[in-house]
């Protein structure tokens, strides 16, 4: 087999988390259908990922099996689901599903084969840790995002032109946009909810801070065709004037 047969490369995907907090699937479902109608370009085929860890009573493989099968007639791409360590179902095998660590959970534990070894009560062995914040590079875009592009950036993203309907920017840090935004623009992707998005002209589909999200029929509501900049307070986006 030679190295010319395939490539396997790292990719960013957006991707949607349904955190189910009732059994009521037909709630569920009703509340998807009024989503998705609001922005259906951005919910087609979707990657979603079903976390069933705030879900008021315990979830059954019946009962996920069905929201799985109602998400995929809405027209949304299951990917996987994911839930607490401490509270995973006993039919996590029988789950055509792979279940996905947490956003903030990425740790890995291997253990050892070779044994410890005996303990000397006169020696002492102390490991420092030294850590450094590594600051990423501002990306910088000069011309237009168009539709059905996607820009990414390690930190902190700066576009000086227009994002136009149907283009996504994505960010780990704060995304600043000086023309208009009429696509998507996702801040703090990786976690961060210091993250913001200013931008010149507000005309969004969607908005996003680490995973929290506003579509564009709740922004016409606050600020619209005008300068505005969205920040993350106690786990709910507020966007204010500039």
């Amino acid at each position: 087999m030679s190295d010319n047969d395939f490539r396997l490369k790292g990719s960013v995907v957006t991707t949607v988390v349904l955190e189910v907090k009732t059994p009521n699937l037909e709630q569920i479902k009703l509340g998807l259908k009024e989503k998705i109608a609001q922005v259906p370009q951005f919910f087609n085929q979707a990657p979603l990922i079903i976390d069933i860890n705030q879900c008021s009573e315990p979830v059954s493989l019946d009962l996920f099996q069905t929201l799985v099968a109602g998400c995929r007639e809405l027209g949304l791409a299951v990917i996987g689901w994911r839930t607490s360590e401490g509270d995973i179902p006993s039919w996590r095998f029988d789950c055509e599903l792979p279940l996905l660590p947490n956003a903030n959970s990425r740790q890995i534990n291997i253990k050892s084969e070779t044994p410890a070894p005996a303990k000397d009560p006169h020696v002492v062995i102390k490991t420092v840790v030294e850590e450094r914040e590594v600051s990423q590079p501002t990306k910088l875009i000069t011309k237009p995002v168009r539709s059905g592009q996607q820009v990414y950036a390690p930190g902190d993203l700066v576009v000086v032109s227009q994002v136009s309907a149907g283009a996504e920017v994505l960010a780990e840090g704060n995304i600043h946009i000086y023309g208009a935004l009429r696509g998507r623009a996702l801040a703090g992707v990786k976690g961060d909810t210091s993250a913001r998005i200013f931008c010149k002209n507000m005309e969004a589909e969607l908005v996003a801070i680490a995973g929290n999200f506003m579509l564009s029929d709740a922004l016409q509501k606050i600020i619209w065709k005008d300068a505005a900049q969205v920040l993350l307070v106690d786990e709910a986006l507020e966007i204010a004037s500039l």
